[in-house]
């Protein structure tokens, strides 16, 4: 990149995203993360009809439910945060000071927001490894992922960096599997767990092979994800206006769309 164009912060985030395949960044808004936590907890409040003490609720949420019926729960919240507008709007208020430097200024933005949730021993919420473009994103878009509690070693997610996926292509050209979990285990070494805190943001490439394992920690991990890409980028089978919206579309660019050529007799 010349850096001429850019600025110091900006060329620093390119290297790492380019060399990594993520950046972890404190967040800036604290207000508009702490609207969406507080969100959450209104629902569990809610849901429960039970005025729990906020301290650590998230993190001891594997107490108040059970597994069985975890998806339910969660099913339900998604259904919740997706109906709330404002919901979308704190999310890339969050995010929105890096995606600019990553991803661009005029920016779609994935229709809903996910959410996991992941209960110690729970093995009905895993995510055997795998990268978003098998399944027909395109390798322009970005996630953006999101903790609401510390996550750690088995209660976070891993990724293989950028440095690796090479050596990574030829294990798939020289070798045969049944099935991604059996992937999993030959690139064990070669990926990393991520450590993120409340209040730092994860945006990765999703084309890189990332996954989860059973939770083995103490605590239950809260995380949610969403897809962005700059408009005018090239979609894969998730199109624009059926599983992508434009927030950010400039005054120029939205007079050009609409922009037809006179003719002259």
């Amino acid at each position: 990149m010349n850096n001429l164009f850019v600025t110091k912060s900006e060329n620093n985030l390119y290297k790492k995203y380019l060399k990594d395949g993520y950046i972890i960044a404190d967040i800036k808004n604290i207000k508009s993360l702490d609207w969406i936590k507080q969100f959450y907890l209104s629902f569990i409040k809610d849901y429960f009809k039970k005025d729990f003490s906020t301290k650590d609720l998230l993190n001891n949420f594997h107490k108040l439910i059970k597994i069985k019926d975890l998806n339910s729960f969660r099913l339900k919240l998604i259904q919740e945060i997706n109906k709330d507008k404002n919901f979308r709007k704190n999310y890339f208020n969050v995010a929105s000071i890096f995606l600019y430097e990553i991803v661009g200024n005029e920016l779609a933005m994935q229709n809903r927001v996910n959410l996991s949730i992941q209960l110690p021993g729970d093995k009905s919420s895993l995510l055997d490894v795998h990268a978003d473009t098998w399944s027909g994103d395109s390798p322009f878009e970005s996630v953006v992922w999101l903790p609401l509690v510390d996550c750690f070693k088995t209660k976070s997610m891993f990724i293989l960096p950028a440095l690796k996926y090479k050596k990574f292509i030829k294990l798939l050209q020289s070798s045969k599997f049944r099935n991604s979990a059996d992937l999993f285990p030959k690139i064990k070494n070669d990926v990393k767990w991520l450590k993120i805190n409340y209040g730092q943001i994860l945006i990765f490439n999703q084309c890189l092979p990332h996954g989860n394992l059973v939770n083995k920690e103490k605590e239950t991990r809260w995380s949610m994800n969403c897809r962005f890409k700059s408009i005018f980028t090239p979609y894969g089978d998730k199109k624009l206006g059926e599983f992508f919206e434009p927030i950010s579309l400039k005054a120029a660019s939205k007079f050009a769309m609409n922009y037809k050529l006179p003719k002259i007799k």
